[in-house]
C-alpha cells in the first residue's frame, strides 16, 4: 500500500520522500478550526508555526518550542521561545562555540540557519551547563547541542556540537553525561512500505561521549517515537506510535518491563511536576472519519497521565465534542497549573487547566 500525503504529514515524514500520492479527489476537507482566543476554559495561543515538542526553561518563565516545518527545502523556523505572560513567540537567538566534549569530533560544525528542528530535550549537565539536544533533518539527520544560557532577560542558545546519523532521528532524550538515548522511527522500514502494517519499523539508539551510537536491544517496534529517561538512570521510557503504547524499557536487564496500551496513537513524552508522564497523540488517524470524509481525522486527541512505577495510565484529556481545536497533536507539557498542547503542523497551541 503506498503512504497518501496525509499520511506522510501525519507521521512527520515528508523530509524522507521526494514523491508522494495525492489525496483521492472524493475526499472532503478537514472541518475549520476553532477561532484563536479563549472557549470556555480552553485557550487557543496562535502565532507559532507547526510547535512538534516543548520544553519548560529552568525558571519556570518560557516554554522552548521546535517548530517543526520546511524540512523539503533544509531551511527551518527554528526555535522559538513562547512568553505565556504574553502570550508571544519570540525567535531565540544563537551563536555558535564548538566544544570538543560537546557531540562527536566528526561532527561538520555549527548547523546555522539549516535547522529544521524536530523532538527536543533539556537537562542540567553534571558539570551544571543546561543542555538542549535537538534533533534535526535539515541538511543532515543530526543531535545538535546546545546550551541554554539565561542570564540576560530572555534564554539564548549558544550551540557547542552535534552527533550525525545516517539514519532519521525523530526524538532525543539527553543524559548528564553528555550522552542520549534517540529514536529512529523508520531505519528498518523499506522504501513504499506501508508504516501501519509494520511491527517492527524503528529502535531506540543510544550514544556516548566518545563511544559509537548503539541499537538498544529489545526496543524494536512499531514506529519509536518520543523517548524519555528516568533521573535514576535505570529506566527509559519510549512511544510506540503505531502500536498505540507506551513502554517501559530497564536499561540494566536490557528488555522491556512494561507496556501501556493507549487508545490514541501517542508521540512526545513529557514529565509533570510529580514525575508522572504525560503521552499526548492524535485518534481515529487511521480511519474513523465524518461521514463522506475520506481524510484522516488527525483533529480529534487524547493527553494521558501514567505513573512510571505502576505504569497505570488515565486519560486527562479528550477532545471528542470539544469542536476542531487543533490539528496533528504531538505533545502535551505541564506547566504550573495549566497544560499546553502542541501540534506537528498549524500554527497553535493548546491550553487546558492542569487538574491536580
Amino acid at each position: 500500500m503506498r503512504m497518501t500525503f496525509w499520511l506522510l504529514g501525519l507521521a512527520g515524514l515528508a523530509f524522507l520522500c521526494t514523491a508522494q500520492a495525492q489525496p483521492r479527489g472524493s475526499e472532503q476537507p478537514l472541518p475549520p478550526l476553532v477561532e484563536c482566543g479563549s472557549h470556555d476554559d480552553l485557550e487557543i495561543l496562535c502565532g507559532t508555526r507547526s510547535p512538534e515538542d516543548l520544553e519548560m526553561t529552568p525558571d519556570g518563565k518560557f516554554l522552548i518550542v521546535s517548530q517543526f516545518v520546511n524540512a523539503a527545502r533544509g531551511v527551518g523556523a527554528g526555535l522559538v521561545l513562547f512568553d505565556p505572560t504574553n502570550q508571544t513567540f519570540t525567535k531565540m537567538a544563537v551563536t555558535s562555540e564548538p566544544l570538543k566534549d560537546w557531540g562527536e569530533r566528526a561532527c561538520p560544525g555549527p548547523i546555522g540557519d539549516r535547522l529544521v528542528p524536530h523532538g527536543i530535550s533539556l537537562l542540567k549537565r553534571k558539570n551544571g551547563k543546561i543542555q538542549l539536544y535537538v534533533v534535526n533533518h535539515g541538511g543532515r539527520e543530526s543531535i545538535e547541542m546546545f546550551e541554554l544560557t539565561e542570564g540576560a532577560a530572555t534564554p539564548a542558545l549558544v550551540w557547542h556540537g552535534c552527533v550525525v546519523s545516517k539514519q532519521a532521528y525523530n526524538d532525543v532524550a539527553a543524559l548528564p553525561n553528555g550522552g542520549f538515548f534517540a529514536t529512529h522511527p523508520t531505519a528498518l522500514v523499506a522504501a513504499g512500505a506501508d508504516l501501519f502494517s509494520l511491527k517492527q519499523s524503528g529502535y531506540v539508539s543510544q550514544w556516548a561521549p566518545g563511544k559509537s551510537e548503539i541499537e538498544l536491544e529489545g526496543t524494536r517496534a512499531g514506529y519509536p517515537n518520543g523517548v524519555v529517561a528516568a533521573t535514576d538512570g535505570r529506566y527509559i521510557y519510549f512511544n510506540a506510535w503505531t502500536d498505540m503504547e507506551v513502554h517501559k524499557y530497564d536499561l540494566k536487564k536490557r528488555q522491556d518491563v512494561e507496556v501501556v496500551k493507549l487508545d490514541f496513537m501517542p508521540d512526545n513524552l513529557t514529565w509533570t511536576e510529580k514525575g508522572h508522564l504525560l503521552a499526548a497523540g492524535v485518534k481515529g488517524a487511521r480511519g474513523d472519519c465524518p461521514s463522506g470524509s475520506g481524510n484522516p481525522c488527525i483533529q480529534g486527541f487524547a493527553v494521558a497521565e501514567i505513573d512510571p512505577p505502576s505504569m497505570k495510565g488515565k486519560e486527562i484529556f479528550d477532545s471528542k465534542g470539544k469542536g476542531a481545536l487543533i490539528s496533528g497533536v504531538s505533545v502535551a507539557l505541564q506547566m504550573g497549573d495549566a497544560v499546553y498542547v502542541g501540534a506537528f503542523q498549524g500554527e497553535r497551541l493548546l491550553k487546558f487547566p492542569w487538574k491536580k
